[in-house]
Order: structure tokens, then C-alpha cells, then sequence
């Protein structure tokens, strides 16, 4: 299996409450729904004060790497990831387990 995970930074000046913000996060905890190539999905805000730590983070695992390109792929998460373009940047590692 394939680990992977995701941590975003909202862009300066961006706060949690902000609409498209509400919008993107809806959008990513959808995908565990949508996408029948994931085998586990959760996604979830940064409850760390530490100035290293990111804002919001997601933990996820596909059977393989033909399952994590289908993934990369789907509408829905290039839907998802187009919203936050607006607003953040991330960091990815993916990993075999």
C-alpha cells in the first residue's frame, strides 16, 4: 500500500473561516466518499500552536501507484486541489507500508 500525505499552509493573511477556505475543506473530506480507490481518508485541521506546524493535513492510503495516479486524477481531486491553489500551499510525501 501507498501512503499519502498532504500538509497545507494557508497563504498570509488567509484565515480558517474564510469562504473559499470552508469551501475547499468540504470539498476534501468529500473525497473519502467519492473516490472508491481509497482504502483509508481523513483529513483534518493542525490543533498545534508550534510556529513549524502546518494548518490542515491530510492522511490517506491507495493499494498502489496505479491507484494513486487513478486518485490524482479524478475530477474530484483536481476539483479540490484547484480551490486550494487560491489559498494555500502544501507539501506531499508519498510511501510505501
Amino acid at each position: 500500500m501507498i501512503r499519502h500525505l498532504v500538509l497545507f499552509r494557508l497563504n498570509d493573511g488567509v484565515e480558517r473561516d474564510d469562504p473559499r477556505v470552508v469551501e475547499g475543506v468540504e470539498a476534501f473530506r468529500a473525497l473519502g466518499d467519492q473516490i472508491e480507490d481509497l482504502r483509508f481518508w481523513e483529513c483534518a485541521w493542525n490543533i498545534s500552536d508550534r510556529p513549524i506546524a502546518y494548518d490542515f493535513a491530510i492522511n490517506s492510503a491507495v493499494d498502489d501507484a496505479d491507484a494513486l495516479k487513478r486518485y490524482l486524477e479524478h475530477p474530484a481531486h483536481r476539483a479540490g486541489v484547484a480551490l486550494w491553489r487560491e489559498f494555500a500551499t502544501w507539501v506531499i510525501a508519498d510511501y510505501e507500508f
